[in-house]
């Protein structure tokens, strides 16, 4: 288990120590021991399934092995004991063989020596046949004297050839009524008489028959044995695996639940110092669940310090001074924050010196938290309690008071000993009784709700709303409603001067009818006065025009005539003085001339009588005509003229009106520049029309009289205006033209720095093509 304060935690030779031997205890074996034992633990815990699964198959295998070692063993000893009897035959055969070789001849086959001699020593299953000539039996020893004067060849089975080799056909097994012998034959007489030695193969084999009989016994019965021990095993394991299985269930539902109840299951050997928990307490804390016992001291380092100590808790139950815990406090997480933990925990059996407590530990941090946002719910509300401006007191359904704010203990009266008490309402409302109280006309509202109003003895007057709650209690908020009652007066008053003034309204009512009547007439009077100056107007506009065209008739006469005085074209005149005469009359006849012009071109602009004649103008050559026209009184002032032109701009327009602007305004600017000025003209498109701009270093124009600039007859008087002439229609005319042509006309000026004329004619009809 990872240890979630490990960086956090001292250093030092005895924490090292400690941590040292807790991590021996949590893993269960100390040193080389734990070396050595627990790689082949570990490989017999993952080898036990197979070695489980191979239990059947090894116990068959041993089984057949033991049976095959028996049955070999009792093979070979059957095979030794036939080849001993064999043996035996034919030894006992070579023996009678030489006795019978040393017998006195003569004798009768009953009297034989080599019968009586056998006879004597032979065993139950041996028999001695002398055999005559024909292969007649004559004397036999033993159990088969009944064989005795037969025919050998025909009461032995397979017993040719030995009666036929003799000698040479060695130990032969052969049947004798129904009964197997081993059997030898010597020649022991010129007259053909033989010699048989026959040994029952019944007793040769009889102890090893119950040998057999016995192994068979043992081996049946041994299997027999571990056939039961293996079914045993087997339904054992099939009720183990039962069991496991009911175990994993129990435990992962144990586990489920005590995930889902955020508790966990611990035991704590006291004696031992170990602990063991459920996964559900390490899915808690956010460890790895693991199946080792912790130590110790491995829960004391993931405690809270200030949460208490847990040797000192170990030391009181281990003293006997309490036999059950019922604590909480608080252990780190995983990472790194801290998880409260209530324990529960009692002794298993307190008669016993070896303690060992078992309990629960659950996680209530939430619960924490929610004490904490309930109390810090509760100080807001008390808070706000406090900030509002009405009084305010909560009571219980037995009347007592809950809560209150300091302004219902201003109003009530009510010192901290007696709020601390709990009084009821009546005993609050009898330390400062109020004068006189009355029910407001909306009476009980459907939750409960009533309103009161009362006057205090300190003259104010409280608005007290009651409203009961679902749990039987009463809210009361009270409002201070002096103002609204003074004003509730002061509105009475004003009620009746207000009656007051209503009549004299009325009066005067009649009075503004009649003056709205004089008002009428007089309207109607100014109306009529109205047409009157406005067909004055035209009139003098019609007269205006009528009179520009009668001067400039004598006008062109008096300037055709002094301009060839001037030149002398019929002679000299006589008198200098004459000359001199002559070009005032010229100059002032031309000056004469422009004002009459400009007079009617105004009037017949104010009549709607002048017409433009629209046409694709290149204004380049245009603009460079009328600052050449201008050049010359520029050219006496030393003003320097900077034109800044794009090349090819060309607008559908009246080209004389476009003319006469540029000169009204290159005129103006010349006239008010004074010596060594300097006047720009720029023209470029922008925005999807012509924007021409004349900027100036001149006089200025002060503020307050850009508003009049543009009307017609209207001049900016100054030092320096006064000593030019004009009729003050230059500006109003390039305004009228401009507006005609669908433009605008601006004026910025600062006095003393200069001015910027702005002309903007819209291009949407322009011919690109011109």
């Amino acid at each position: 288990m990872p240890k979630a304060d490990a960086r956090s935690a001292p250093a030092g030779k005895a924490f090292a120590r400690k941590k040292r031997i807790a991590a021996l205890q949590r893993n269960g074996l100390i040193g080389p021991a734990r070396l050595l034992a627990e790689p082949a633990y570990q490989k017999f815990l993952s080898a036990e399934p197979f070695f489980r699964r191979a239990i059947p198959v090894l116990t068959i295998i041993f089984l057949i092995i033991i049976g095959a070692v028996r049955l070999v063993s009792l093979t070979n000893q059957r095979d030794d004991l036939i080849a001993q009897a064999k043996a035996n035959v034919a030894l006992s055969a070579e023996l009678l063989e030489a006795r019978a070789e040393s017998a006195t001849a003569g004798s009768t086959a009953a009297e034989h020596p080599v019968m009586e001699d056998f006879g004597s020593g032979a065993s139950a299953y041996t028999t001695v046949l002398l055999i005559g000539e024909n292969h007649r039996v004559l004397a036999a020893s033993g159990g088969n004297a009944a064989l005795q004067g037969a025919q050998l060849d025909e009461v032995m089975t397979d017993g040719q050839p030995l009666l036929l080799f003799g000698n040479r056909a060695g130990v032969m097994p052969v049947s004798i009524a129904g009964q197997t012998y081993f059997a030898a034959v010597r020649n022991i007489g010129a007259d053909g008489e033989m010699i048989a030695v026959l040994q029952s193969t019944d007793g040769v084999l009889a102890d090893w028959n119950k040998s057999a009989s016995m192994n068979v016994t043992l081996f049946v019965v041994t299997s027999g044995l571990l056939l039961v021990i293996l079914f045993a095993y087997f339904t054992q394991v099939a009720r183990a695996k039962n069991a496991d299985r009911i175990y994993s269930d129990t435990h992962s539902r144990i586990d489920l639940a005590l995930s889902r109840g955020r508790c966990g299951l611990w035991d704590w050997d006291m004696a031992r110092g170990r602990l063991y928990w459920s996964r559900s307490m390490y899915e808690l804390l956010g460890y790895e669940p693991r199946d080792a016992i912790l130590s110790f001291g491995e829960v004391s380092e993931i405690m809270h310090p200030d949460d208490g100590d847990l040797y000192a808790l170990a030391n009181k139950i281990t003293s006997r001074e309490i036999s059950q815990i019922d604590t909480m406090f608080r252990m780190r997480h995983a990472d790194g924050s801290w998880v409260y933990m209530r324990a529960r925990a009692q002794i298993v059996d307190p008669s016993k010196d070896d303690i060992h407590l078992i309990g629960i530990a659950v996680d209530v941090t939430e619960q924490q938290a929610m004490a904490r946002n309930m109390e810090d719910a509760d100080r807001r509300l008390r808070d706000a309690i406090e900030c509002i401006s009405e009084s305010f007191a909560l009571w219980d359904k037995s009347g007592k008071l809950l809560i209150c704010n300091t302004k219902f203990q201003e109003i009530t009266g009510a010192t901290d000993s007696v709020l601390r008490a709990n009084p009821s309402q009546s005993a609050i409302e009898s330390i400062r009784p109020f004068v006189t109280q009355k029910r407001m006309a909306s009476g009980e509202g459907p939750d409960g709700a009533q309103s009161f109003e009362r006057l205090l003895a300190d003259g104010r007057w409280l608005q007290v709303n009651e409203r009961k709650m679902k749990d039987g209690g009463l809210v009361s908020v009270g409002t201070d409603i002096t103002q609204i009652k003074q004003h509730q007066e002061r509105l009475t008053d004003s009620e009746r001067r207000l009656m007051a003034t209503i009549h004299d309204l009325s009066l005067a009512r009649k009075a503004e009818s009649e003056r709205t009547q004089e008002a009428l007439e007089l309207n109607e009077k100014y109306s009529a006065e109205k047409e009157r100056a406005e067909a004055a107007n035209l009139t003098k506009s019609e007269f205006l025009a009528n009179m520009s065209h009668e001067l400039r008739t004598p006008l062109n006469a008096i300037i055709g005539f002094s301009d060839i005085m001037q030149s002398g074209m019929f002679g000299a005149v006589g008198d200098p003085r004459y000359q001199e005469y002559v070009k005032d009359i010229y100059s002032s006849g031309n000056y004469l001339l422009g004002v009459i012009n400009d007079i009617l071109d105004m009037s017949k602009i104010e009549a709607g009588r002048f017409s433009l004649d629209l046409e694709p103008v290149d204004l380049c050559p245009l603009i460079t005509e009328a600052v050449r026209v201008v050049a010359v009184n520029a050219g006496q002032k030393n003003i320097e003229l900077v034109t800044r032109i794009n090349d090819c701009m060309a607008v559908n327009a009246d080209r004389r009106a476009i003319k006469q602007i540029l000169l009204n305004l290159l005129s103006n600017a010349v006239k008010f520049t004074g010596n060594e000025g300097r006047i720009t003209v720029r023209a470029r498109k922008a925005g999807g029309a012509l924007a021409l701009t004349i900027e100036d270093t001149g006089c200025g124009i002060p503020r307050r009289a850009l508003r009049k600039l543009g009307q017609p007859f209207e001049q900016v008087q100054n030092q320096l205006t006064k000593s030019h002439n004009g009729s003050g229609l230059g500006l109003a005319i390039s305004r009228s033209l401009t507006e005609l042509h669908g433009g605008a006309l601006k004026i910025r000026s600062r006095e003393g720095v200069g001015t910027i004329v702005s002309v903007r004619i819209p291009m949407a009809d322009m011919d690109l093509a011109a």
